[in-house]
């Protein structure tokens, strides 16, 4: 409803709501996957919400560094992941995509495949 609003008054919409549907596909068991994982995880520190990505307390990085056992009622569990996580994934993390990983990712989402 509020995209026919905005088509209706030639207007563009800002924010989650006008980004278009959300997508889900699978991810292969490679560096498509650790990329992914990296874009997700580093959404904070991206959005200059934090310092560093870890630092982000409802993120799925800090809660596997800080409360990898916590399955406390109300809280989901987090899912192991389908591969080891890489030796200096917190760097890896905390440092900046390069332009062309970031069209990567773009063009994953919008193509909804890896």
């Amino acid at each position: 409803m509020p995209n026919h609003w905005h088509q209706h008054r030639h207007s563009n919409g800002e924010g989650h709501l006008y980004q278009g549907t959300y997508k889900s596909f699978p991810v292969q068991e490679d560096g498509h996957f650790l990329t992914l994982c990296r874009y997700v995880e580093r959404n904070a520190l991206r959005a200059r919400e934090v310092r560093q990505a870890q630092n982000w307390r409802w993120s799925s990085l800090w809660r596997r560094l800080n409360r990898p056992e916590d399955n406390a009622p109300g809280l989901p569990s987090l899912s192991p992941w389908p591969m080891p996580v890489p030796h200096g994934w917190l760097e890896k993390v905390n440092a900046p995509f390069t332009a062309a990983e970031l069209e990567a990712v773009s063009t994953s989402l919008k193509r909804g495949r890896p």
